[in-house]
């Protein structure tokens, strides 16, 4: 055979052009760039040191023949010609893989049948003796490329694809096969950033590829030493002595860069079932001393192993279908920016990301873009480096703020007046203020609209140190205070949500109608807010799943803060908000003891208790509804605040759901409905009735020494009786009640529940 071979470098789409920087670099002589693939000229070892060393091609193909070919007996013939018995025994096994179309041959398996077929008759013996099929684990595979009326025929060296390391046992949802992260790596300048000492950090690092890919190319380990099985091994043109030499010198420099110091390489997930899995592949590729996974969430990601260590921040987020829907991939996205700003200052960074346009939201210019496709899917890198000039503020004026801007902007344009002029200590001239807006008048309240108004001030500064204190920015302001304006008015943030108690039968309507308008004329101006803020209601009492049905379908969320965590309302299109204002204080109690414990939420709603528990340092966290849509609202509130996916969330009916569980908890958390009698669950729900069967399927889910909170809203609940025989008991409503409903003490019931 000849000393210098044809070869066939193929790769992932877009790597084209780092896969032939890297193959000339081991050898490649009179490289090519094709679609997918790079060609050239080399010798045997370079063929082996291409399949040992190549971090980023798929497979080497060995070019054993090229031909023109009009059909499919041009193929077979063509075919037939090699004298097959150099190459392998005639009792060995084969695999035939076909590309391209053409010639008459439209179909791929067709074309394998005829070079399978030219290769068995060339070797079959007069005993009968003939090679065999195996598409697994050949002793050799067999590729023919037809490419406008060429035939390509080539040996496969790699065997199975050399993306395939053979330390990836474990993995995630969605993982990046290991050539892609090396490029990714590379393009990234992770091998400049390894060879200045510089650190690594993967902040959703799933079962570790990037650690390990990372790792290996700072220890100058070969990304193929420890696989076993090549495309080669039972190729009659193996030579063994070389392929020894080669492999010893491989080891001896992967020996000689793991005796270095380890870089700082660290991942983070959130998903606990995926820690384990990524500390096994880290084991199996043999670099346990270099990465440590933890788990953690983006929210609460800080890479820095010491305040001057620098490095890259490497990440491929979500496309969509581990979180659900764009919302919750923006908040994800908006978290990573904030994360990269606050704690990786003067680090450099590279977002891998199928949704481009949600790098924007990030607040982090990028200042390079690279195109690459994960397998049909394209994909942008975006490389920054994280230094406050490339921060964007996002900042959001009103009309009134810019055109106040614009009015600025022609006064330092106008000559100046030195006369008129006043100067800082410093010398420098000062600004005048510009004039403050026209004021406009407000409609004249009625006598009874201007005393709903005073209340509505005195009310609202009366509260305002403990709203100040608390960090929330959502309550509710006013609840009937005045028996003639029977309304609840609930703050939240810059909006406000009126809720018109229906008038008893006594109460003339005329005049009801005539006081709800005074009040709406009222709140505006006693609340400092604009009209087209304020959405009214009517609440009247309910009965089953009423209260959670659509009333409009606007689709309009607002972020609200309470203790700490940011949540999501709907202020228009369900008579509820998504939010249960009094809970507020249940919520924080959860979130102060739910460190390091299996947090269970049932009847869960919009998961505002678990993103308490996630924020307190919850192991995990379960919540469980019958409610697709509020699950979906759920996730977004979860991603709102960087938690994800260790925070379950399970559609089903409660009771159905218990009794199928075996997992245990040591904090559950229930608030069922008065009443519920949804087509998705068998039978009815009535929380007088079922409490018993409801507490006690629980608290076989409670750990020992777990605690359950239980709570309702219906006025006319009592606990039954044989609870507390069996049960250590306290109810602790006075507990968890808040200043802005100690009018209305009986808005809520709640009982504290332990093992006897």
């Amino acid at each position: 055979m000849s000393d210098r071979f044809e070869l066939f470098l193929t790769c992932p789409k877009g790597l084209e052009g780092l896969l032939i920087e890297e193959a000339v670099g081991l050898g490649l002589e009179e490289a090519r760039e094709h679609t997918s693939a790079v060609r050239g000229m080399a010798t045997m070892e370079t063929a082996y040191r291409l399949c040992l060393w190549s971090r980023l091609a798929n497979r080497v193909l060995l070019v054993l023949k090229r031909f023109p070919m009009k059909d499919a007996e041009d193929l077979y013939h063509g075919v037939l010609d090699i004298e097959w018995q150099d190459h392998m025994l005639n009792d060995g096994t084969l695999a035939v893989e076909f590309s391209g179309h053409g010639s008459g041959i439209d179909n791929t398996h067709f074309g394998a049948l005829k070079v399978k077929d030219a290769i068995v008759d060339k070797l079959r013996t007069p005993q009968g003796d003939r090679p065999s099929i195996d598409k697994l684990n050949p002793d050799l595979r067999i590729h023919l490329r037809l490419d406008r009326g060429e035939a390509i025929l080539s040996l496969d060296l790699s065997g199975h694809s050399l993306h395939q390391r053979g330390y990836r046992l474990q993995q995630g949802a969605a993982p990046l096969k290991e050539n892609l992260a090396a490029a990714i790596l590379i393009r990234s300048g992770w091998p400049r950033i390894a060879a200045e000492g510089g650190a690594l950090a993967d902040p959703m690092c799933g079962v570790g590829t990037f650690l390990v890919e990372a790792a290996m190319i700072a220890a100058d380990m070969a990304p193929n030493l420890r696989r076993e099985q090549w495309g080669f091994t039972a190729w009659l043109g193996h030579v063994p002595a070389l392929w020894k030499k080669l492999h010893e010198e491989a080891a001896e420099r992967a020996a000689a860069g793991l005796a270095k110091p380890p870089l700082w390489i660290r991942g983070y997930e959130a998903d606990p079932r995926l820690i384990q899995p990524g500390r096994n592949n880290v084991e199996r590729a043999g670099l346990s001393e270099w990465i440590k996974i933890y788990q953690g969430e983006v929210a609460t990601f800080e890479p820095r192993p010491d305040q001057n260590q620098k490095g890259l921040v490497i990440c491929n987020p979500p496309y969509g279908e581990r979180l659900g829907d764009e919302a919750s991939l923006l908040y994800l996205y908006q978290n990573l920016g904030e994360r990269l700003r606050q704690a990786c200052l003067n680090w450099e960074a590279a977002v891998f990301t199928g949704a481009p346009d949600l790098g924007k939201r990030m607040g982090i210019r990028s200042h390079k873009q690279y195109s690459f496709w994960n397998g049909a899917l394209p994909c942008k890198l975006l490389l920054i480096k994280v230094l406050p000039d490339q921060f964007v503020t996002g900042e959001r004026r009103t009309p009134e703020q810019r055109q106040a801007e614009r009015e600025q902007a022609a006064y330092d344009q106008t000559p100046d007046e030195p006369q008129e002029r006043k100067f800082n200590k410093n010398g420098n001239p000062i600004k005048p203020t510009p004039a403050p807006a026209p004021v406009i008048e407000q409609p004249r309240l009625s006598e009874g609209g201007q005393m709903f108004a005073n209340r509505l001030q005195k009310n609202l500064k009366a509260m305002g140190k403990w709203v100040k204190r608390e960090g929330i920015d959502c309550y509710r302001v006013y609840d009937a205070d005045m028996p003639e304006y029977a309304m609840a008015i609930d703050l939240y943030h810059d909006w406000v949500h009126v809720q018109e108690y229906a008038a008893p039968k006594s109460i003339d309507p005329e005049k009801a109608s005539a006081r709800m308008f005074d009040a709406l004329a009222a709140i505006p101006q006693a609340l400092n807010v604009d009209k087209s803020r304020v959405v009214v209601k009517r609440r009247e009492r309910q009965s089953g799943t009423k209260q959670y049905e659509r009333q409009a379908a606007q689709g309009k969320f607002n972020e609200v803060s309470e203790g700490g965590v940011k949540l999501l309302v709907n202020l228009t299109d369900y008579l509820d908000t998504g939010l249960f204002l009094d809970h507020r204080p249940m919520r924080m109690r959860i979130q102060k003891e739910a460190a390091g414990k299996r947090f269970l939420n049932l009847y869960c709603y919009t998961a505002t208790a678990s993103v308490h528990a996630a924020k307190g340092g919850a192991r995990s966290t379960t919540s469980v509804d019958l409610s697709k849509t509020y699950l979906d609202w759920a996730r977004r509130n979860l991603s709102l605040n960087g938690f994800s996916d260790k925070n379950r969330l399970e559609q089903g009916d409660v009771m159905a759901w218990l009794e199928s569980s075996r997992d245990e908890y040591d904090l559950i958390f229930i608030d069922p409905p008065t009443f519920s009698n949804s087509k998705r669950m068998e039978g009815i729900f009535d929380v007088q009735r079922d409490q018993v069967q409801l507490i006690d399927l629980a608290m076989a889910r409670l750990a020992p020494g777990g605690v359950l909170y239980f709570s309702n809203n219906f006025r006319k609940f009592q606990l039954e009786e044989n609870l507390t025989e069996r049960y250590a008991v306290e109810e602790i409503s006075a507990q968890t009640i808040d200043p802005d409903f100690a009018r209305n003490t009986k808005i809520h019931r709640a009982w504290k529940i332990t093992a006897r």
